[in-house]
């Protein structure tokens, strides 16, 4: 019998493992796959991997700009591709030795629901192995939507996240359905390295909820790189590499590729698991309240199955909440300051609200490390605050604006005012002095 046993092995179930085993629990985790999840195996480390790459090759390209001249630079891709799966493997060998330290018992190998067990407990199986625990954490992550788009199924030129990471050879032309947050990475990795890319979006803007605004300004970035946008457009089939589409004015329009990426969003994964058989509550995804508990007693879920913020972040912190909560700590979820990354180059970097009582804007040449590191570079940061001078979103395109976001979440997490913030010492010279620079100019 163990004390909790733990469906799914990616960011919220790995750390959700190693908290409870290093508080004493005895823990079985399941994972069918490799541990690290989608996120390690699929999707973050491996395209931010493949970013880097092409910002290394980006720079040696336009080296010119900073004095710095290379006779030839070129992108070995099976070499690029190579790495990344260096990069992932000694990344998954990490989480290995950390459940082992750990004393997690790690099962490869789906999981299944049998029902309750005796003692309230629950009875799981793995093959032919059959295991107890006194409680559940459902782990199960998300996998791509593949909508029903006649010439999709059954199509060799149709790939998602997952194949498309397997490529050896570089498309030719690359047409992406979809232009939120993943069909951007990829819009921007292909297009520095010189594939033809074309974004079809069904809605007016990419990136989805982001700040409009700074949607806006990376759309032109990319466009004048040579990405073609479609938005506000109808994907209506899919013809071997082509991919049909109606214009919100109601012509039918084709974008030809060699490759097509669907990119149109993920779902919870909620089947196959047993759920039904102890009665969890789900809607798009399992129904948690703030403690991650589901509508059964002793079961919790965390990460992308419960729908709520389909983030890796969201879901390493959703697991210590749940964990803290069969300790008997005293914790709650919060969803009001969640930083969302766009690694694009430039990046994007958002934390909070979009809208507020007042907005507060400057653009990023305001700091001096900024344009030294960035030549021709554009960029902007948005503070947004409230009634009473609280800072409540901020958002940021230009580089390294990933790497500060975090300071943005520290200060609305914490409900800083902006004279609270402007008490702050700033190093100089950094691109992080952009928030100060933008909180005095409230003062002017």
């Amino acid at each position: 019998m163990y004390q909790l046993a733990i469906i799914g092995g990616g960011p919220a179930g790995y750390v959700a493992a190693e908290k409870a085993a290093k508080a004493g629990l005895s823990v079985v985790l399941f994972e069918k796959e490799e541990l690290g999840g989608v996120c390690l195996n699929e999707g973050c480390i491996p395209t931010k991997t493949l970013l880097y790459s092409a910002k290394i090759y980006d720079y040696s390209k336009h080296g010119d700009r900073y004095g710095v001249l290379f006779e030839s630079a070129s992108l070995d891709f099976p070499s690029v591709m190579k790495r990344k799966e260096k990069v992932v493997k000694k990344l998954v060998g990490g989480i290995k030795v950390r459940m082992r330290n750990a004393a997690v018992e790690v099962v490869k190998g789906d999981a299944f629901i049998k029902g309750p067990a005796d003692g309230g407990a629950f009875s799981l199986t793995s093959g032919e192995s059959v295991y107890e625990a006194e409680k559940l954490l459902i782990c199960t992550g998300s996998s791509a939507v593949v909508p029903p788009i006649p010439g999709v199924a059954g199509n060799p030129l149709v790939v998602t996240n997952r194949e498309i990471l397997q490529l050896q050879e570089a498309p030719g032309r690359l047409v992406i359905i979809g232009g939120g947050v993943i069909g951007m990475e990829f819009a921007s990795f292909f297009n520095s390295i010189g594939t033809e890319v074309t974004v079809v979006e069904m809605l007016p803007k990419i990136l989805g909820p982001m700040d409009a605004d700074i949607s806006a300004m990376l759309q032109a970035q990319y466009a004048k790189k040579g990405v073609a946008f479609h938005l506000g457009c109808k994907v209506t089939g899919v013809e071997g590499g082509t991919v049909v589409y109606e214009t919100p004015s109601g012509e039918t329009q084709r974008a030809e590729g060699d490759l097509v990426l669907l990119s149109v969003g993920r779902r919870a994964n909620l089947r196959g698991y047993g759920l039904e058989n102890i009665g969890v509550a789900t809607e798009r995804g399992i129904v948690v309240d703030s403690h991650m508990q589901t509508s059964v007693q002793g079961v919790y879920a965390a990460g992308d199955v419960t729908a709520l913020s389909m983030l890796a972040h969201t879901a390493s912190r959703q697991a210590e909440v749940a964990v803290n909560h069969i300790l008997g700590i005293a914790d709650e979820m919060s969803y009001d300051a969640i930083p969302g990354i766009v690694y694009t180059n430039p990046e994007v970097a958002g934390v909070g609200a979009t809208e507020g009582a007042r907005v507060l804007q400057l653009p990023m040449a305001y700091s001096g490390r900024f344009v030294a590191e960035n030549e021709r570079g554009e960029g902007v940061c948005k503070v947004v605050l409230d009634a009473s001078e609280h800072v409540i979103g901020v958002h940021m395109l230009g580089n390294p604006c990933s790497e500060i976001i975090t300071a943005a979440a520290v200060a609305i997490s914490r409900r800083c005012t902006v004279s609270e913030l402007l008490k702050v010492v700033f190093p100089h010279p950094t691109v992080s002095e952009i928030l100060k620079e933008t909180l005095l100019s409230s003062e002017q």
